[in-house]
C-alpha cells in the first residue's frame, strides 16, 4: 500500500479522539482502511486541560488504526475546536502603486496579511482570514477580483480567533505523540466538507455540529463561509442533567440518554417506567421516560436556542442573509431521539441529520457514515486534497522543467528564456489554510 496516497484525520474530542486512516478509490471516493477510537480524558469543553492523558488516548487511537491497517501513521490533519473560538468582521483596503497593471495574487496576498497584523486581545491569536466579498474601486460584490482593473482593492473578511495557548497545546499533544502536524483546521469547517452538499452552501445552511463538550456552527451563503461560533456546551452537559436529575451514576445516565432518551417529552406517557440498579446494596431507582424527556428537552432547547441567536445575530432574518436550506445537524448529539423536530419547531427552519456518507465509498463500514465521524471525516478529507494539490503542483513543475528543456535545445538564446521559466509557477496558489498552517507549524517548531 503507497503510503504518499494515505491520509490521516485526528480529531481530538472531548468524549472521543478518532484517528482515520484513508485514500482515494478510482472514483474519488475515501476509502477509509483503518479507525481506531479512545475515550478522551484529557480534553473538557473542546479544550486540552491534561497533557499527558490527551496523549495516552491519542496513542491509543493511533495503534488501534494502525493495527487494524497497517498503516504506520506519520502525519496527522488535526482540528481546533474549544469555546476559546470567536471569530468577527473586518473590511480592509489597499492602494495599489500601479492601477495600470490587473490584480493578482499578490495584491490578494497583501490584504490578507494586512488583516493578520490586526491587533488582538492579549493571548490571542487568528486562526483564519477567510475574504468574503471584493470591492475593486467602487464597484461592490466582487467574488474573484484577480484580472481585474482597479486602485482601490477593498475587501470583507470572516477574522477566526483562537487562544494561543490553546492551539499550541493540541499542537504539543499531537508531537508528544510521536507524530507529524501535516494541516490544524477549525472543526466546524471540517464537518462542513463532510455533511453539506455544494447546492446547500449555495443557497444558505447552518451547520450544527452537537460534540460531547462544544456545538460548533458553521454559516455558509453563496458558497462562501459566513459565520462560525463555537458554543461551549454539548451532549455532556445533557448526560450530567439526567446524573443530577436522577441521582444515578454518569454511566448510567449516559445510557439511558441514548438507549430511552428524547427531547420531545409530548410522546412519552405517564406509565413508561425504566428500573436502574442500585448501588451496592441499595435498592433499585425507578425513572419515568417522561421526566427522563423533560430533562433532555430542556437542555437541548437551551443549546438550539444559543445556536438560533448566533444564527440571527448573522443575518437570517434579512432579505440578503436567509438561510434556504435550512439546518443541518450533525455529531453525535444529534442521534437523540426527536431532536430534528425540536430544532424545526423552535427555529421555524427546515432540518435534516447529516451523515457523511456522501464522499465515503459504497461499501464502507455502516459505522463510518454516523454523525458521531463526521469531524474525523472532514479531516482525514481535507488531507487527502492537500495530497492531491501537491502531486498536481509537482506535475505542473516537470511539465515546465521539461517545456524549457524544449526550448532550450530548439533555440540558440537562452538568457531570455531561463529568466521566463520559473515564474509560471507562480500558479502554485496556497489556499488561506495553507499558509495559515505553515506559519502555525513555524510557530509551534519555535515553541518547543
Amino acid at each position: 500500500m503507497e503510503n504518499n496516497k494515505i491520509a490521516v484525520g485526528l480529531d481530538i474530542g472531548t468524549t472521543k479522539i478518532v484517528a482515520m486512516i484513508g485514500r482515494k478509490n478510482e472514483y474519488d471516493k475515501i476509502e477509509v482502511v483503518g479507525i481506531g477510537k479512545a475515550k478522551s480524558l484529557g480534553v473538557k469543553r473542546g479544550v486540552v486541560s491534561n497533557i499527558t492523558q490527551t496523549i495516552q488516548s491519542i496513542q491509543q487511537a493511533v495503534d488501534e488504526a494502525e493495527s487494524v491497517s497497517g498503516v504506520k501513521i506519520e502525519d496527522v490533519v488535526v482540528g481546533i475546536a474549544g469555546q476559546h473560538i470567536r471569530s468577527l468582521h473586518h473590511s480592509d483596503y489597499i492602494t495599489r502603486n500601479n492601477a495600470d497593471e490587473v490584480i493578482d495574487e499578490t495584491d490578494i496576498e497583501n490584504l490578507v496579511n494586512q488583516v493578520h497584523k490586526l491587533v488582538m486581545l492579549p493571548g490571542e491569536e487568528i486562526i483564519h482570514v477567510l475574504p468574503q466579498e471584493f470591492k475593486v474601486d467602487s464597484q461592490a460584490d466582487i467574488k474573484e477580483p484577480i484580472g481585474m482593473y482597479g486602485g482601490r482593492l477593498e475587501a470583507n473578511f470572516h477574522v477566526v480567533v483562537g487562544q494561543v495557548s490553546s492551539i499550541r497545546n493540541i499542537g504539543r499533544c499531537v508531537k508528544s505523540s510521536g507524530l507529524g502536524l501535516s494541516d490544524i483546521t477549525l472543526e466546524p469547517l471540517a464537518s462542513a466538507d463532510a455533511v453539506l452538499s455544494q447546492e446547500e452552501k449555495e443557497a444558505g445552511v447552518a451547520l450544527i455540529d452537537i460534540g460531547g463538550g462544544t456545538t460548533d456552527l458553521a454559516i455558509f451563503k453563496d458558497g462562501i463561509i459566513r459565520h462560525t461560533a463555537v458554543i461551549p456546551f454539548g451532549g455532556n452537559v445533557i448526560t450530567d442533567d439526567i446524573k443530577e436529575g436522577c441521582s444515578i451514576i454518569e454511566k448510567q445516565a449516559e445510557l439511558l440518554k441514548i438507549k430511552f432518551g428524547s427531547a420531545w417529552p409530548g410522546e412519552n406517557k405517564e406509565t413508561e417506567i425504566v428500573s436502574i440498579p442500585g448501588l451496592r446494596g441499595r435498592e433499585p431507582k425507578e425513572i419515568t421516560l417522561k421526566n427522563l424527556s423533560k430533562i433532555i428537552h430542556a437542555r437541548v432547547q437551551e443549546i438550539i436556542e444559543h445556536v438560533y441567536l448566533e444564527i440571527k445575530n448573522y443575518g437570517h432574518e434579512t432579505q440578503k442573509g436567509k438561510l434556504i436550506a435550512g439546518i443541518v445537524l450533525t455529531g453525535g448529539g444529534s442521534q437523540v431521539k426527536h431532536l430534528r423536530q425540536l430544532v424545526e419547531y423552535i427555529t421555524g427552519m427546515d432540518a435534516r441529520i447529516g451523515f457523511p456518507n456522501e464522499h465515503l465509498a459504497g461499501d464502507s463500514d455502516d459505522l463510518l457514515s454516523s454523525p458521531a465521524y463526521a469531524t474525523a471525516v472532514g479531516l482525514l478529507m481535507e488531507g487527502l486534497n492537500r495530497h492531491t494539490k501537491e502531486e498536481e503542483e509537482i506535475e505542473e513543475a516537470i511539465e515546465q522543467i521539461m517545456e524549457v528543456e524544449n526550448v532550450e535545445t530548439s533555440e540558440e538564446e537562452k538568457p531570455p528564456i531561463v529568466e521566463e521559466a520559473p515564474k509560471p509557477k507562480k500558479k502554485k496558489k496556497k489556499s488561506f489554510f495553507e499558509k495559515f498552517t505553515e506559519g502555525l507549524k513555524d510557530f509551534l517548531d519555535n515553541a518547543e
